[in-house]
């Protein structure tokens, strides 16, 4: 079975952006990342000081699939779940924290920015960009391209090719 997709395009995608950029400014934190559970990245920021972000699309993947680990770990301990995660380094930590049952939020900052305050502006974040994620659902097989685009697509296609 095909799970939900979650689209952010145009004044939704801005939203979802301005909330990002919202918690970076009031945390200190150096990236913030929307993304879904099976790691494409839905929306991210970072802050004008923060050096180049890693690669975000491995980053995306590599937290959604912790995070499924995770959930299996809350589960073998009776816990119908964990509703964030935490990484803790010398230098750079990562938050986790759910974003309603499809998406994630994943904050990304360095050892200069409290914890707590991470902890904080993350859940009023996400539970923010819950109702945005909420709105942007796309059931399966309702995603794609539409049938005007593709005959047009095709015929430039033909008409490119010789055919």
């Amino acid at each position: 079975m095909m799970e939900p997709a979650i689209a952010l395009f145009g004044g939704t995608y801005e939203k979802a952006a301005r909330i990002l950029e919202e918690l970076l400014r009031e945390s200190g934190a150096r990236y913030g990342l929307l993304l879904d559970r099976k790691g494409f990245v839905l929306a991210h920021k970072e802050a004008i000081w923060a050096p180049r972000p890693p690669a975000l699309d491995s980053l995306a993947t590599l937290i959604a699939g912790n995070a499924a680990a995770t959930q299996a770990l809350a589960k073998m301990l009776g816990e119908p779940r964990f509703s964030e995660l935490l990484h803790q380094g010398a230098t750079y930590s990562l938050h986790v924290e759910e974003v309603g049952d499809l998406a994630l939020l994943a904050i990304v900052f360095d050892n200069s920015v409290p914890l707590g305050r991470v902890k904080l502006l993350g859940k009023r974040a996400a539970q923010a960009l819950e109702a945005i994620t909420k709105d942007a659902v796309v059931p399966p097989g309702t995603l794609g391209i539409d049938r005007e685009y593709r005959d047009r697509a095709n015929a430039l296609l033909d008409e490119l090719f010789g055919n």
